[in-house]
Formats: C-alpha cells, sequence, structure tokens
C-alpha cells in the first residue's frame, strides 16, 4: 500500500484543523497499538505492518497518523477536544420577582398583610424582567397570582362578615332607630 498525505482525509483534518495538530508519543503509541491489533487480526501482513509502524513512528501530526490507521477498525485518530471554555453567565434572577413570590407564599402568616405588596412587586418585577432580560418572570407570576387570590378571599371575607352582621341584628341602630 503506498501511503501518502491527505489519502481519504479531508484538507482540515478531524475537529475543525485539529489534523494538522502535532500528535505526541502517546498519540503515536495509541496507533500502534492500533496497527498491532489489525495485524494480530489478519488485517495486515507483516510487511505492511513494518511499513505503517515506522510512518507511525515518523509521524508528526494527526493527519500522518490518521493516514497510517483509517482503514483499520478503531484508526480513527481524534484530535484532543480543544479546550473547555466556560459557558457564559446566565443572566440574573431578579429580586423583585423573588420578593413577589416571598411575600404571596407569607400571605396565611401575615392575615393578609402581604397581599398588596406582592401585587406590587410582582407587577414592577415584570416591567423590569421586560427591560433588562433577566430570569424570574414565572416567580413574578406566581406572586401576582397568590396576591390576587389573597386580595379575593380578604375581600369575600369582609363581605361575609357584613352580610352576617346584617342579617344577625348584630348591627347597631343608628339615631333614631328602633
Amino acid at each position: 500500500m503506498t501511503m501518502r498525505p491527505g489519502s481519504g482525509i479531508p484538507a482540515w483534518g478531524d475537529a475543525g484543523g485539529a489534523g494538522y495538530m502535532r500528535a505526541s508519543t502517546a498519540d503515536r503509541e495509541r496507533a500502534i497499538d492500533v496497527l498491532k491489533a489489525g495485524f494480530v487480526e489478519g488485517r495486515l501482513d507483516k510487511d505492511e505492518y513494518d511499513a505503517r509502524v515506522s510512518a507511525a513512528y515518523a509521524a508528526r501530526t494527526y493527519a500522518d497518523l490518521a493516514v497510517v490507521t483509517s482503514d483499520l477498525p478503531g484508526g480513527q485518530i481524534m484530535a484532543p477536544v480543544p479546550p473547555w471554555r466556560p459557558a457564559p453567565p446566565a443572566p440574573k434572577t431578579n429580586p423583585l420577582a423573588i420578593a413577589s413570590l416571598v411575600f404571596g407564599l407569607a400571605q396565611p402568616f401575615t392575615g393578609g398583610l402581604s397581599t398588596i405588596p406582592a401585587v406590587v412587586l410582582g407587577h414592577v418585577a415584570h416591567s423590569q424582567i421586560r427591560r433588562s432580560g433577566e430570569r424570574g418572570g414565572a416567580l413574578a407570576t406566581v406572586g401576582l397570582v397568590l396576591g390576587w387570590i389573597g386580595i379575593s378571599v380578604v375581600l369575600l371575607v369582609i363581605l361575609a362578615v357584613a352580610i352576617v352582621a346584617r342579617h344577625s341584628g348584630a348591627v347597631a341602630p343608628g339615631p333614631g332607630g328602633p
């Protein structure tokens, strides 16, 4: 078999140009292990094995190693993955959205005193989130919903107390009344 650079290998090698990256001694040893396996399995005869081992020891780049091993199982010598890059930081969560949720959840413990802050903070948080792109829209929405539910419950309780007081006669008669 005649081996020549680029034989069946894309111009830029593996991983977008990594084929021209220099190979290390460990990379050459991995390639020779692939050649040994090919020889033992009968895929290479002795002369071809010797020629490829010599070429592997002389290889300077990943592309050179790929030429020697690419037609054998496990012979796709891959260049190392480029260095890890940290992901961009996630946008922060709007603190007013968190506060709206906390006030909405605190209603049963505050006797309804946190209902209005939950609604106000939820609306302000939504407007800030639209402007800044922060996270927390769902938190603000839950705080708003809980706040409006709390306001509804407080109004229903006041209405029920007024109706009961009116029908039970517990309301004190005004001046000039019976």
